[in-house]
């Protein structure tokens, strides 16, 4: 495995390179690097040329000057391929990854002609919330207001609120991410291209299976295959599982 980095869409981008073959684009999820991935991405190299970067404000590539939507993460992956050179003929990413081809590849102005896609525990549907958080973020936006002339406790408060991603975030990257899970990319799933496997925890509560269903419905070709008893990191909490499934679907089609 190599780590290097290429100049792309105004970022010094670290990403990780192994095997050889047809080439594999995999993109991590949220607040963690391509890293965080080596036993799959090792498995996968024994018949693909994996590349795997890590995108802005995550890993080893800085953050953007200011706030991104999963758009300018899909036109920045655009730019990553295009700094290396890169075909991809697969497709793969984990959570917000997943959000992010979702993006890309419902647009034909910048999708990649791939012949195929997995989508693991994939974000993109607006997450549904019962009538007390929006209690919640009602209240949070008033404090906001009324603690102004207060900095300090304006601060405290802004600390405490929201997910655990969230409070540990920058101020940039805080705003990315309310961007992102604000995007509901439901509308854009017929448009998708090509038909993915859909690889999902059953249990998992970041991106519920439920998400798993309504992509598996509304992506052309797309198909849903279940990791009985495991979470969000499914694909690593149950690896041997999961490795057998991905060795069955990215098999070459018959001639």
């Amino acid at each position: 495995m190599s780590v290097d980095t290429v100049e792309a869409g105004g970022f010094s981008v670290r990403y990780l390179a192994l095997g050889e073959g047809p080439c594999l684009l995999f993109l991590h999820g949220w607040g963690v690097g391509a890293d965080s991935y080596t036993p799959l991405l090792t498995h996968l190299a024994a018949r693909f040329r994996v590349v795997a970067p890590d995108l802005p404000g995550m890993g080893g590539t800085l953050e953007p000057t200011e706030p991104w939507g999963v758009g300018d993460y899909a036109a920045f992956v655009r730019a990553f391929a295009a700094a290396l050179g890169l075909a991809p003929r697969v497709l793969m990413g984990h959570s917000n990854g997943g959000r992010v081809l979702l993006k890309l590849q419902s647009d034909p102005a910048i999708a990649f002609p791939a012949d195929k896609m997995v989508l693991i525990d994939s974000a993109g549907i607006r997450p549904r919330h019962p009538p007390l958080y929006y209690v919640k973020v009602y209240a949070y936006k008033t404090g906001k207001v009324l603690l102004t002339p207060f900095p300090g406790l304006k601060r405290r408060l802004q600390t405490n609120a929201g997910s655990a991603d969230y409070r540990a975030a920058s101020p940039v990257m805080r705003g990315t991410l309310s961007r992102l899970v604000g995007a509901d990319l439901t509308p854009l799933l017929p448009a998708v291209r090509p038909g993915a496997l859909l690889l999902w925890g059953d249990r998992d509560t970041a991106t519920p299976l439920r998400d798993g269903r309504l992509m598996a419905a509304g992506i052309p070709g797309a198909g849903l295959a279940l990791l009985p008893g495991g979470g969000h990191w499914a694909v690593l909490e149950q690896l041997p599982l999961a490795l057998r499934i991905l060795d069955s679907y990215l098999q070459p089609e018959p001639i």
